[in-house]
């Protein structure tokens, strides 16, 4: 598969956006090439950036699960533990999954999430969702043949705008068998035309940080919505709903279905390819409505 969309050929007027809508943050391109260590976004939750908590770190107050069974299940179990949002399949390994969602609706927004999943779970962070799961999602697919951070149609389409996948690679056998770092490989049937820009799997290695919490930056804004995604500084995607082109995406239908604003929710993935007693974790949860 050939990369040849990078982040390093963003306009000026898209630059110049970028580095001040997140708390004056400076955006260091990768350069026209693409070649180097991707798209970095540095101070963008320092200062006065606007970001109000909507996780106050001890209750799920403003949260709610599913309320009704959709596919994933009928919510999953969610707690908070050591400041953070934990979510499992209730009763662990039963294949009984669900999403958690922001009793309030947001439309354009700008949002910061820390994360930290288990390897071997499927979860994804929801974004204009609404209580049976459909949304635009970013895939937080953390397991063999997963990704993390790249944009899927969450019961809206199933159409994928990712360019790569992330694998294992462990030491050990058995209950011994330990997950010691994360390898790439390029993605069959991924469509360039799916995104305005990516990073490269080289760059996602670099800046992912094992077995530790990691900073996710989103902001979505537009009918048809432009959504970008930064994990610990690097941009991820850009994906621009007017104007991608992929198999399974109608902007329309995906309009109709979910409107211009929704809730942010997290998810556990039902079915039993969830390890008993993973679980996926969230904290330090903060938005700004544009």
């Amino acid at each position: 598969m050939k990369m040849n969309k990078w982040i390093g050929k963003t306009s000026r007027r898209a630059f110049l956006h970028g580095s001040t809508a997140l708390a004056g943050g400076v955006l260091i391109g990768c350069g026209e090439t693409g070649q180097g260590n991707g798209d970095v976004l540095e101070g963008a939750a320092g200062g006065d950036d606007g970001l109000k908590k909507i996780f106050d770190g001890k209750t799920l107050r403003g949260w709610h699960k599913n309320p009704e069974k959709i596919g994933h299940g009928t919510g999953g179990n969610w707690q908070v533990e050591d400041g953070g949002i934990t979510g499992e399949q209730d009763p662990p390994g039963s294949g009984n999954g669900g999403i958690l969602l922001t009793d309030q609706l947001y439309g354009d927004f700008e949002l910061s999430i820390d994360i930290k999943p288990d390897w071997g779970v499927c979860s994804g962070l929801f974004l204009r969702a609404n209580d049976k799961g459909q949304c635009w999602q970013m895939m937080v697919d953390y397991h063999d043949k997963g990704n993390v951070g790249h944009i899927y149609g969450e019961g809206s389409g199933a159409f994928s705008a990712r360019p790569y996948d992330i694998n294992g690679v462990y030491e050990g056998e058995g209950e011994n068998k330990k997950l010691v770092k994360l390898v790439t490989a390029d993605r069959e049937g991924y469509e360039d035309s799916s995104v305005v820009s990516t990073c490269s799997g080289a760059d996602f290695i670099k800046t992912w940080k094992l077995n530790d919490w990691n900073t996710v930056k989103v902001r979505c804004i537009g009918e048809y919505p432009k959504i970008t995604t930064w994990i610990n500084g690097t941009r991820i995607v850009e994906f621009d709903g007017t104007t991608a082109k992929m198999a399974k995406y109608d902007k329309d239908k995906v309009k109709d279905l979910l409107g211009v604003k929704g809730s942010i929710a997290v998810q556990v993935h039902g079915g039993k390819t969830w390890p008993v007693g993973g679980k996926c974790r969230w904290k330090n949860i903060s938005v700004k409505a544009l």
